[in-house]
């Protein structure tokens, strides 16, 4: 592909030392490598509303900062960010008479966080995705950071660089290694735009809506949220079960590549990925695989990034249905207890206090006192007479002082024996009886 384009613009951008243009209070313009009529005409293929007053927006990449500035004259509370310090952002500001509607921050596409900048109603992300590295780890942390609606515009691949190796329907990315891109060093990735669609839903949005197609970008409308069931859509699939996808239980971590696993139910003989939409917290999700398993079916998807540390229901649709009940996990809670005890053991068959019949079974229902809210069966350990055993099921939380936690009892001759329950450096002891 030639890039004589890109060593154009740079030649246009170093003669008049703006990359933006602007139309200052009285009339006078200042003309940048990227005229007023383009600016405007990029914001406006996004659903951007003319009034944004009370919302919060982000403008990554803000460079000499028309976007921001525009955001701000709509009425929007504005954070400005970019990993160079440029004195004409501030200039324009100051001429522009609003220092108080814009905060600028030096800081990296990579330092984004709910942590470092809060969250935001509106994120505009143009122009910067190419130039990264890293371009989805840049496009998670843009989505972690996102309400409702990122604005997304990158540079993107038209044409194969092979005849033999066409990428029509392919998700393909150049990689540029040194200056291949024009001469510069700062352009690392050409995505096409499906593999720049393909990018943002991977990243957690819900849904990435082709909404620009420039010469040479592409513009994706990226919204967290599905399409709000209406309600005469059809009955909703039942949600059997929702669990950590390596290990099945409750607590996730979000500084972590973690994915829940969706158990539900429907009348259904067919089924695909695009006609499942799950959802945390009202976050929407796209799926990476579902499958049918006997009866029911199982969908894999991605733990939304952004989610507040807490307690969060999952909830699934199906195309024309309406949203199921929801089941809780647990994102970033403490799994930490000073002590707990043990009230009593029953053989989980016979219901027979301090003894487990193992011709009848091998559960055994203890009930524990003392665990946090969100404990479940990785996050509690379980031994017989120092033998480590499985842990088969953990009752929710509830009123309750104590939860019934059921243990797999090993093979072994009759007599006596100690079940130890622990969870961190906390455990506790019991003696019980082995018959059958």
């Amino acid at each position: 592909m030639s890039f004589e384009h890109v060593r154009a613009w740079k030649q246009e951008f170093e003669a008049s030392g703006w990359w933006h243009s602007f139309e200052l209070p009285d009339g006078t313009i200042i003309e940048g490598r990227c005229n007023l009529f383009g600016l405007k005409e990029r914001l406006a293929n996004f659903p951007v509303p003319q009034d944004l007053t009370g919302k919060r927006v982000l403008d990554i990449g803000t460079w000499d900062g028309w976007y921001a500035f525009e955001l701000a004259k709509r009425g929007a509370d504005v954070v400005a960010i970019d990993c160079w310090d440029n004195p004409r952002f501030y200039e324009m500001r100051r001429l522009l008479n609003l220092e108080a509607r814009v905060e600028y921050r030096l800081l990296d596409v990579y330092d984004i966080s709910p942590e470092t900048v809060g969250r935001f109603d509106l994120v505009i992300f143009f122009g910067v995705l190419y130039h990264l590295k890293h371009p989805l780890l840049a496009l998670e942390k843009v989505c972690s950071v996102t309400r409702e609606l990122a604005c997304v515009d990158s540079y993107v691949l038209r044409e194969p660089q092979e005849a033999e190796l066409p990428f029509e329907g392919r998700l393909v990315m150049e990689f540029f290694e040194t200056d291949e891109f024009g001469g510069q060093t700062d352009n690392w990735v050409a995505p096409s735009a499906p593999c720049l669609r393909a990018f943002c839903r991977t990243a957690g949005f819900a849904r990435a809506e082709l909404v620009g197609n420039l010469q040479y970008s592409a513009s994706f409308a990226c919204y967290r949220q599905w399409v709000p069931p209406q309600p005469d859509w059809g009955l909703a699939p039942r949600l059997i079960d929702a669990g950590h996808h390596l290990n099945f239980g409750i607590n996730f971590n979000s500084r972590r590549d973690e994915y829940i696993v969706a158990w539900f139910s429907l009348d259904a003989a067919q089924l695909g990925i695009n006609d499942v939409f799950p959802e945390v917290s009202g976050y929407g999700v796209r799926p990476i695989h579902l499958s049918r398993q006997d009866a029911n079916w199982m969908a894999t998807f991605m733990l939304p990034p952004g989610l507040e540390p807490g307690w969060h229901d999952v909830r699934l649709r199906v195309r024309g249905s309406r949203l199921s009940d929801p089941k809780r996990i647990a994102v970033d809670l403490p799994l930490f207890t000073e002590n707990i005890r043990i009230t009593t053991a029953a053989d989980g068959a016979t219901w027979r206090t301090d003894e487990v019949d193992l011709s009848r079974g091998t559960t055994l229902a203890i009930w524990v006192a003392g665990l946090p809210e969100s404990a479940d069966r990785m996050s509690l350990r379980a031994r017989v007479d120092g033998r480590s055993v499985d842990i088969s099921y953990v009752e929710p939380e509830s009123d309750r002082e104590t939860r019934q936690v059921n243990v797999i009892m090993p093979a072994a001759g009759p007599g006596e024996c100690i079940v130890e329950i622990a969870m961190g450096g906390a455990k506790a002891e019991w003696r019980i009886r082995r018959i059958g």
